[in-house]
């Protein structure tokens, strides 16, 4: 049973050596191994409260760029309504012009036309007169004492007409 049970020697030099060993560890080893976790202890702390202000940082910046393109898309679109309005403006004042410019066209024909039918009636009227003159004159000339003989010349300046 002596194996069992240690002796009081052995226990007391134990004992007295387990405390020697707990004054040196705490005195030599424990306050740096405490030191060496409460700095780990920080720089995990930092470590992590830095990754929160990198990921506020990201999420305010996100919601930056999604301002800054929503905005860019309202000023593309605004660009491109203004572009399309103008493209309209433009298209109609070019209608109205052409319009303008194809009604003075169509009025001045019609103007030189109105013209040149004056100008072609006044011709035919002076041919008229001085067929008339001639036919008058020739009537004149020769004396026509019968109906026959009139309806005869009268026939014969027509024939004469026609061929001219």
């Amino acid at each position: 049973m002596e194996l069992l049970t240690p002796g009081t020697g052995l226990i007391i030099w134990q004992s007295l050596i387990f405390l020697l060993l707990v004054l040196l560890l705490s005195r030599y080893a424990w306050k740096p191994i405490l030191n060496s976790l409460k700095e780990r202890e920080t720089s995990i702390q930092n470590a992590l409260d830095t990754a929160e202000k990198a990921r506020l940082e990201m999420a305010k910046l996100q919601s930056d760029n999604e301002k800054l393109l929503k905005e860019t898309r309202e000023e593309r679109d605004k660009i491109l309504k203004e572009a399309r309005e103008a493209s309209n403006r433009l298209k109609d004042e070019a209608q109205i012009d052409a319009r303008k410019s194809a009604d003075k066209i169509i009025e001045d024909a019609r103007a030189a036309i109105q013209i040149e039918k004056q100008a072609a009636l006044k011709e035919v009227r002076t041919q008229v007169a001085l067929f008339s003159l001639e036919v008058a004159e020739k009537l004149m000339k020769k004396n026509l004492s019968t109906d026959k003989a009139q309806k005869e010349q009268v026939e014969q300046y027509i024939k004469d007409l026609k061929l001219n």
